[in-house]
């Protein structure tokens, strides 16, 4: 494991050091969000981004030794092991490059050239290939015999070419060279598949679509691939044939004559029938993986924002969830989300019920105290929002929610445990109202997938993308904290080593004890030991307790410290979490020790002054355009407020209150060339945008950020920071090929010491 460190040192460019102890505190059950919160000094002040990346890095190398030691034992078995393959096999950096070395000793299925090689061809197959001047044909004349159905001299050499064929195809230059072309020369062709086409139609634009394999983007290459999974297109991945035969036969022709020549068309057969399938389908995989890696990205770093929006915080909310023929389910909730009430409206009906409907929720807000309503953004929300804001409510606030997943929670079993007597419009409404008091609280109980923010999150590894939005769950939970008095047991599961049973377990015991009373207590709780109270009691928020430290994110390992500054300077410690004046009196390198150094006293010092301070943002309402409620009452030109939904590679989504979001094109974000629209908006970004085309019949709108079309520059990205997930380690891209001759490597020695034994 060790000889890895300086490996990833390097990739990530800090210390071997560092990546050491990060490892050996992974190793101990050490949590992301705790060791760089709380192992500062131990890992050099390494952020969350650096510790995934050698979480993951490290993983990766574990399961390449493992597959290098099947490998040696399997060639150990078969008795072909010697210690210069020993030396390619240790120092093998890539899965791929480990598997190229393995290729011509893996056990294999009957071939063409096994079965070449049983007709008693191998023999002749050497000679060929080793190119020297001879009279062909005289040569393979001997090797007819019918008994193994060898008849003619054609026979003969075709089966000694497949056995060539096969050799080239498991040479590990000639597929390192292949790869390069088609990574770098190849083009993407899609085609739709005849009689298909008007089922076909989302995949319209890639019925005739040819681009470069190099350049093709991951939004594109998942589109194609679903397409093609859906039986709708054929792709193939084509490279420069001739560059291609040229190349290969640089490496393995070495003279001009008769059984040169047998050589090339064993090396055009191998290239059409081995190497190019072969080769085509590890393109596949790879390109696969670098999209997936590309959209789970783009999906992490899209729900960050969500789940970090400004919550409204604990006051009694009235949620809304809009509707026209069914009316709109109304609940009512108080300041910690319990529900209170619930009951249907019909606002947007006749005179007759929207003066019932008005009654009621003017009856609800008096009589429940009501401060705030959440109202669903989706079908009738926009027609419902301006009927209550003309009620004219004094002192209620009125707020658009986004309701994507209300609906996967609504259906599920969380839900059903929450309100088993109430169905699902009702706990729907719910999700919506809990949304708007405390997004993170709520969103935590829908799978991240369903949320809505993402591109093509459900033809990516759905394990990589758990992981990384498990990742990205827990940096937020554990970076704003949990009150463990209040929490649900889906946000007590994200807290640093909890997971679902102790936070269960959590719930019981609060259930049947009452509200805990210090961080302490939790150590009652069953099968939550000492390692597991060391990784959550830091995040963990204990609102008047005994202790003042625990309402803050102190971990109880520094309590000692703090009460010892305390005593230092003749006061309590609440004084010095109130008194500013004495928090400057402190002098940190006086309680410098082994193991608790100035990264973690300046941490403790900015916490006392602000204990158990949320780090999102101050919640503010957006206000679309009044009038504007559908696609109908826009028109190009218009200037609107919005609010970003979803950012891809191709361009941003933008909420303006009409039931359907328009797209800003990635040309449309800036007057400047963008890359990266994650570099110019983020989710929850409120925009000014400008209305370039409404298509009503295909539901598309058009928008532009541009300072031609807006009457100010687009804006820069608020919010909270964005932790990305850390990429996975790739190779180095292979170096193009040289044109000059080189050497055979073992591979030719080998057959030439072979062909020796039959002169």
């Amino acid at each position: 494991m060790s000889h890895y460190f300086k490996t990833i040192a390097s990739e990530l460019n800090i210390s071997s050091k560092q990546v050491s102890d990060t490892v050996s505190l992974l190793e101990e059950g050490g949590t992301v969000p705790f060791i760089a919160r709380y192992r500062k000094e131990a890992t050099g002040s390494l952020d969350e981004v650096q510790i995934a990346a050698i979480r993951d890095r490290i993983e990766q190398l574990r399961e390449l030794d493992k597959r290098r030691e099947a490998i040696l034992k399997s060639m150990t078995d078969q008795n072909v092991l010697t210690p210069e393959l020993k030396a390619k096999v240790d120092s093998a950096l890539t899965l791929s490059e480990l598997e190229d070395i393995y290729l011509p000793y893996k056990p294999k299925r009957r071939t063409k050239a096994t079965i070449a090689k049983e007709k008693g061809l191998e023999p002749l197959a050497l000679l060929l290939f080793a190119q020297e001047k001879m009279n062909v044909s005289a040569e393979a004349e001997k090797y007819i015999d019918a008994e193994k159905q060898v008849l003619t001299v054609e026979e003969a050499l075709h089966g000694a070419r497949d056995i060539i064929a096969e050799w080239i195809s498991e040479q590990q230059e000639a597929r390192v060279k292949l790869r390069y072309h088609f990574l770098n020369k190849g083009i993407l062709k899609s085609k739709v598949i005849a009689g298909k086409e008007d089922a076909a139609q989302k995949f319209k634009d890639y019925f005739e679509w040819e681009e470069s394999m190099k350049n093709v983007p991951s939004h594109r290459l998942l589109a194609m691939r679903r397409g093609e999974k859906e039986l709708f297109l054929s792709l193939d991945i084509v490279p420069v044939e001739e560059e291609v035969i040229a190349d290969l036969e640089n490496i393995f022709v070495k003279n001009h004559n008769e059984s040169a020549s047998q050589v090339k068309l064993a090396i055009a057969d191998s290239y059409k029938r081995l190497l190019k399938p072969s080769i085509e389908s590890d393109i596949r995989i790879l390109t696969k993986t670098k999209a997936d890696e590309e959209a789970i990205k783009v999906f992490a770093d899209n729900i960050k924002p969500l789940l970090m929006a400004a919550p409204l915080g604990q006051k009694r909310v009235m949620a809304i969830d809009p509707g026209f023929r069914t009316g709109c389910k109304v609940v009512c909730l108080d300041e910690q989300g319990k529900l209170l009430e619930n009951d249907v409206i019909y606002p947007l009906d006749s005179q007759r019920r929207a003066q019932e409907s008005e009654e009621k929720i003017k009856h609800f807000t008096k009589q429940f105290k009501i401060e705030a309503i959440a109202i669903g953004n989706g079908t009738a929300g926009r027609e419902t929002e301006t009927w209550v804001r003309q009620l004219k409510l004094e002192g209620v606030q009125v707020v658009m929610v986004n309701e994507s997943g209300a609906s996967i929670y609504s259906a599920s079993e969380v839900a059903r445990d929450e309100f088993p007597t109430q169905d699902i419009t009702v706990r729907g409404a719910v999700s919506i109202g809990r949304r708007l008091m405390d997004p993170l609280a709520e969103l935590v109980k829908i799978d991240p997938k369903s949320i809505g923010v993402g591109q093509y999150q459900h033809d990516v590894d759905q394990t990589k993308l758990k992981n990384n939005l498990d990742d990205v769950v827990m940096s937020c939970v554990n970076g704003v904290g949990v009150e463990v008095n209040t929490a649900s047991k889906q946000l007590l599961t994200y807290v640093s080593g909890l997971g679902p049973v102790l936070a269960q377990n959590i719930v019981d015991y609060r259930n049947e004890n009452g509200p805990f009373k210090s961080k302490n207590e939790l150590k009652k709780v069953a099968r939550l030991g000492v390692k597991a109270y060391e990784q959550a009691a830091g995040f963990l928020r204990i609102r008047d307790a005994k202790h003042p430290l625990d309402a803050s994110a102190v971990h109880p390992e520094s309590y000692a410290v703090v009460e010892q500054m305390a005593k230092d300077l003749g006061c309590k410690v609440q004084d010095i979490i109130a008194k500013e004046e004495l928090r400057k009196q402190i002098d940190l390198k006086k309680y410098v020790t082994a193991t608790v150094g100035l990264p973690t006293l300046t941490d403790i010092v900015q916490e006392l002054a602000k204990p158990g301070r949320d780090p999102r943002e101050v919640f503010e309402a957006v206000a679309f355009a009044e009038g504007i409620n559908s696609m109908a009452d826009l028109k190009v030109g218009m200037k609107l407020s919005g609010i970003v939904t979803n950012v891809t590679n191709f361009g941003a989504f933008v909420d303006i209150g009409v039931h359907q979001d328009g797209l800003v094109h990635i040309s449309q974000l800036a007057d400047t060339f963008v890359s990266d629209p994650s570099k110019f908006v983020k989710v929850q970004q409120q925009v000014e945008v400008t209305v370039t085309e409404v298509d009503a019949a295909r539901k598309r709108i058009a928008l532009s950020m541009k300072t031609g079309g807006v009457n100010s520059p687009a804006p820069k990205p608020t919010g909270a920071p964005i932790v990305a997930k850390a990429k996975e380690f790739k190779p180095k891209p292979v170096s193009s090929p040289k044109k000059e001759e080189e050497p055979m490597n073992d591979l030719q020695a080998k057959l030439m010491a072979l062909q020796g034994k039959f002169k």
